[in-house]
């Protein structure tokens, strides 16, 4: 399978997320509120990347909710993507899809969203870090993975956590950009750095804090013990 080569706006995206350490999932309507005030929360606390994942809001909810993100990520140049549906992504004008190993084919969410848009996938073991780069290499692009989840969560009922065997496991092979998830917080977010993420994804954290801003900021922080620079294809 092959595809057109990307455009300029292709790699603007792509260079920001080659440059974005701290990522941000959040739903339609967090707590039931309009997600605007927490997203500018957020973006002020130095997120880089947001996504919009809401398995329980129909598709108008979800429509509503992405002209938010999507104005308010445009306002902070930052990078938006929906969760699961590459064909909504595209309607809503999202930057990209994330799509976890039992929804779509990465080759047929990449023929839907093109070359200019990112596309990231979930992985949970060593065997799936390996086939994403296997896809990869074969014709259909992967733009970033996500690596865990490190431990258990709400946010992935019934998935067994990976402990952080994995994220070193990801450290020492993986070519593509990859984000630690599950369970990060202020309190355990060193860890999974010193285990080599560089990247990492965070839900309830900065979700459910009191002061979104300033939990947001100390994550960020906390890349400075190991090292503000990312290589490029890093």
């Amino acid at each position: 399978m092959s595809f057109e080569p990307e455009s300029g706006a292709g790699s603007l995206r792509r260079e920001r997320l080659r440059t974005a350490r701290l990522y941000f999932v959040c739903e339609a309507n967090p707590g039931g509120d309009d997600p605007e005030p927490l997203l500018r929360a957020a973006l002020d606390g130095g997120v880089d990347i947001v996504q919009l994942r809401d398995k329980e809001a129909d598709t108008r909810v979800i429509e509503r909710a992405a002209d938010t993100f999507r104005r308010i990520c445009d306002t902070y140049a930052v990078p938006f993507i929906l969760n699961d549906d590459p064909e909504l992504a595209m309607s809503v004008r999202a930057d990209g899809v994330h799509i976890g190993q039992d929804d779509m084919s990465v080759e047929e969410a990449r023929a839907i969203i093109g070359p200019n848009h990112l596309l990231g996938l979930s992985t949970h073991s060593e065997d799936q870090i390996a086939a994403a780069h296997q896809i990869s290499r074969e014709g259909a692009p992967i733009d970033h993975i996500s690596v865990g989840p490190i431990n258990e969560t709400p946010t992935k009922p019934g998935r067994a956590a990976t402990g952080l065997e994995l994220i070193h496991h990801a450290a020492s092979t993986a070519t593509l950009p990859f984000f630690a998830i599950g369970g990060i917080d202020q309190d355990n977010v060193l860890e999974v750095l010193q285990a080599g993420a560089r990247r990492i994804c965070v839900v309830r954290a900065i979700r459910d804090a009191a002061d979104p801003t300033a939990v947001a900021a100390g994550l960020r922080r906390s890349f400075a013990a190991v090292g503000e620079e990312i290589a490029p294809g890093g």
